[in-house]
């Protein structure tokens, strides 16, 4: 008698997007509770990165609020030079953030390899990270965490942003005077690299969007100079360096970077938050950027449709990731990752108040068939259904346009201080956008084609 064929459950695509719905392929990068790999959508046969974080480890490190609200504030963005969320889903023991798939390393991997990067190249990520920063300012969202390891570069060399586990919505102030323009409410929590830290967050008196613009000068400088404009030997030391040195260039500044792109520095990098680039109050921010001397012959329209060509050549040759972590998957991993069906029974009354949490708030997104809306209605927390209507976002010419804009309600820890370690020692990133383990979500052209054929 013959051996009985156990065929497959047919996979539903027509049902809410899981992980049977995508072909698991290699392992890219890990964080202190999540991993990154590269997956394959067994319909459309697109290319993702899936970031998992494990819910229990999650839990125990106590992160539960920071990874509702990255997937809340990822929802609500769509745009050219940001990684942008694409699906969202859970299953008894993951959480999991489907995301674009950036093949060209991250600027961390391209800095410790080159020692510096060419000042036309740096040039245009900063142009492209401005425009990012601009679209995520206008949603009153502060990144809060932006240095290269943050920074992807995609197949055609492109600049993207990512982690977005320590960013916040701002909220508008109760107390504004009567009759004036809203006000929003300044963050207090230390949050972040310290490395790339504005002297407004050390010094805990307030702050809000121009935060983001000191860490661009900050990564701009490292990128065009190898180093970076203020550092100690201890976090004492860098914190009065941040706050108290004067900004100086390497004698071999002329030869790396033009007059205007050092004047551009010095505008990201002053202490004066009513002088910083970036930083108009109640104007449009982005408009000393655009027209500043460094950056002003640029074909602004086309590189915020992301028309035009990256100065940055990106080899398809070679492999942007750590191969040992597909190795430490299959020999290591007590219970590697796979699709599994979603237990029945769970009672999700009996479920801790984390664990019950994550069930509620960490919902399902598909950017094929639902409308990108915000948690934040005017600015302020808010549990309501309702819907409103808001600008609609730029689309990623790298993919569909997603279906439309925004709307809803519910929080965030603002003041909670969150420091993460100095980048002296870096790779930290505490699972806040795919950039986990070294110089992730990049691969070998060739090599994923062969396993994109082995996944059909």
């Amino acid at each position: 008698m013959g051996a009985v064929c156990c065929r497959a459950k047919p996979i539903d695509f027509d049902g809410d997007v899981n992980l049977f719905h995508f072909a698991l392929l290699r392992n890219i990068g890990k964080g202190a509770f999540g991993k990154v790999r590269v997956v394959q959508h067994k319909q459309s046969n697109e290319l993702y990165a899936l970031k998992y974080i494990n819910k229990a480890k999650c839990v125990k490190m106590r992160a539960v609020s920071n990874i509702v609200q990255e997937r809340r504030l990822l929802e609500e963005i769509d745009h050219p030079y940001i990684v942008n969320m694409r699906y969202a889903f859970q299953d008894d023991d993951n959480c999991f953030f489907v995301l674009d798939l950036m093949l060209g390393g991250d600027l961390r991997f391209h800095l410790e390899r080159l020692g510096h990067l060419p000042e036309e190249a740096v040039r245009f990520w900063i142009a492209e990270l401005s425009s990012a920063l601009d679209y995520l300012h206008s949603k009153r969202i502060v990144h809060r965490d932006l240095k290269p390891d943050n920074i992807l570069l995609d197949a055609k060399g492109h600049a993207h942003l990512t982690d977005f586990n320590i960013a916040v919505h701002l909220h508008y102030s109760t107390s504004s005077a009567p009759g004036q323009p809203p006000r929003l409410k300044p963050l207090t929590g230390v949050a972040g690299s310290m490395a790339y830290m504005a002297p407004e967050v050390l010094a805990k008196k307030g702050y809000t969007t121009t935060v983001d613009w000191w860490s661009l000068g900050v990564c701009a400088y490292e990128l065009l100079f190898g180093k970076r404009p203020f550092r100690g030997r201890t976090n004492g030391e860098l914190k009065m360096a941040i706050m108290k040195a004067s900004i100086r260039v390497p004698d071999d500044a002329a030869t790396r970077c033009s007059r205007n792109g050092q004047n551009f520095l010095r505008g990201l990098l002053t202490r004066d938050v009513t002088a910083r680039l970036g930083c108009v109050p109640n104007g449009d921010g982005s408009s000393p950027i655009k027209s500043h001397p460094w950056l002003s012959d640029l074909d602004w329209p086309s590189l915020e449709a992301k028309i035009l060509a990256s100065p940055f050549a990106i080899d398809p040759k070679k492999a942007h990731f750590d191969a040992t972590h597909d190795l430490e998957e299959l020999l290591l991993e007590d219970n590697p990752l796979r699709a599994r069906e979603r237990n029945p029974k769970q009672d999700i009354n009996k479920l801790t108040v984390e664990y019950r949490q994550m069930e509620e708030k960490f919902l399902i997104y598909d950017y094929t068939r639902m409308e990108r809306k915000s948690y934040y209605l005017n600015g302020t927390q808010s549990m309501s259904q309702a819907t409103q209507s808001m600008t609609a976002s730029v689309p990623d010419r790298s993919r569909p346009a997603t279906p439309g804009p925004d709307h809803l309600g519910d929080g965030d820890d603002e003041n909670m201080d969150e420091v993460l370690p100095d980048d002296d020692q870096d790779g930290v990133g505490e699972d806040g956008g795919y950039e986990l383990g070294g110089d992730p979500l990049t691969g070998h052209h060739n090599e994923l084609k062969q396993e994109r054929a082995a996944a059909r």
